[in-house]
């Protein structure tokens, strides 16, 4: 089993469990972006939902990437980490009245709207305090990403978005809407999207929209794709960077931009997910009568996302290299889905080895809780390590 390189000495020296995040992955990660959407109209949004680690939102702040924002507390988290709020896009289906507020006083590039009642609440927001404020509609393509029910968005039936069929009609209420100036459309499928396919047929949406807006006469400067691409979980190592080639070559290839026109990308997971890994210890190893068990200090409580999605990543022991055994991989918490694997082959496992759960920088740290009063862990970075 390929494990990956972890200051594991150091590691014995800190209470477990904690987030561990490699920067030189990350900044690898962000130096491939940049590569591949160089002297292209292509601007990438870091989606802060994903992650909000300080020290990770500054590398990706010195890499010049904008903010992705769905609350009130993300746009501020974007402000606080030096985001040019020219670059910060404000999404979600539900913001309240003073969440856009904090938008339009730090005059943030656009509001990623998702209804008709959220077009009059902003125009009368911005109105009281004269300013106009920027928009995108965020048009449901119905286009099915193939991923996971619980993290699709595309769908009539999901909760996001305007429906195309109601399109004639909001562009006839932007008239009315003198505070309102509408500069592009924007779209999101869904999340760990591992087969590139669905983005081309969101490509073919955006370009009969683009001629539907053209016959209202209406022009726009920007067109949002959102995010949505996945990662490897099963092989983080050998596949640290996802494939941002082809990923941007289909909207080259298959979205036809306009002249003047900027092409958006809101990317968290892709950017973030395989820089992180949440560190663990065994605490006891239970012989079943057809089980073993390997009982960590970390739990749903911790990462979440295997409880809730069924989700897959990847475990070593990263202080063992005897031979391999089975293990049903489970944490403390008081819940019979507090489980990260079962039947995982581990290296053979003793209470007080170190578990590496793979692929946690994206849903790990940002949804801890502190369900059954447990204390939320520290992160640390390699730059904190290795210095």
């Amino acid at each position: 089993m390929i494990k990956g390189k972890f200051p594991v000495d150091k590691f014995k020296e800190l209470k477990t469990p904690f987030y561990y995040y490699d920067l030189e992955v990350l900044r690898s990660t962000l130096d491939k972006i940049a590569e591949v959407t160089a002297n292209m109209p292509f601007e990438v949004h870091y989606a802060l939902k994903a992650n909000v680690n300080p020290q990770v939102l500054k590398v990706i702040k010195n890499a010049g990437l904008g903010a992705d924002c769905v609350s009130g507390g993300e746009v501020q988290a974007a402000l606080d980490a030096g985001i040019n709020p020219r670059k910060i896009v404000f999404a979600g289906v539900g913001k309240s009245d003073e969440e856009i507020e904090l938008g339009l006083d730090n005059n943030i590039f656009c509001f990623n709207v998702e209804s008709t009642q959220e077009l009059e609440v902003i125009n009368e927001l911005a109105s009281a305090k004269g300013k106009t404020a920027q928009v995108a509609l965020r048009i449901n393509p119905n286009v099915s990403a193939h991923t996971h029910h619980y993290i699709t968005t595309g769908l009539n039936e999901n909760k996001f978005g305007i429906n195309i069929s109601d399109l004639e009609y909001v562009t006839d209420l932007l008239q009315k809407l003198s505070n309102i100036k509408l500069v592009g459309i924007h779209f999101h499928i869904g999340s760990q999207i591992t087969d590139l396919q669905p983005f081309q047929g969101l490509c073919v949406r955006v370009n009969e929209l683009q001629d539907f807006f053209e016959r209202k006469g209406i022009t726009l400067q920007h067109i949002n794709v959102g995010g949505g691409l996945g990662i490897n979980y099963e092989h983080p190592n050998h596949f640290p960077i996802p494939d941002f080639e082809s990923y941007f070559k289909i909207f080259r290839e298959h979205l036809s931009l306009r002249p003047q026109q900027t092409l958006h990308f809101e990317l968290g997971r892709a950017i973030v997910a395989q820089c992180g890994s949440l560190i663990s210890k065994v605490l006891y190893i239970k012989e079943g009568k057809t089980k073993r068990f390997a009982i960590l200090d970390a739990g749903f409580t911790e990462l979440i996302r295997p409880a809730l999605y069924q989700a897959y990543h990847r475990i070593e022991n990263i202080t063992s290299d005897l031979p391999e055994m089975s293990y049903d991989v489970v944490g403390p918490i008081c819940e019979s889905s507090d489980t990260f694997a079962k039947d995982f082959s581990l290296n053979q496992t003793k209470r007080g080895d170190l578990i590496a759960l793979r692929s946690a920088g994206a849903y790990g740290e940002i949804m801890a809780s502190q369900y059954n009063l447990r204390k939320l862990p520290k992160a640390y970075t390699s730059d904190d390590l290795y210095k």
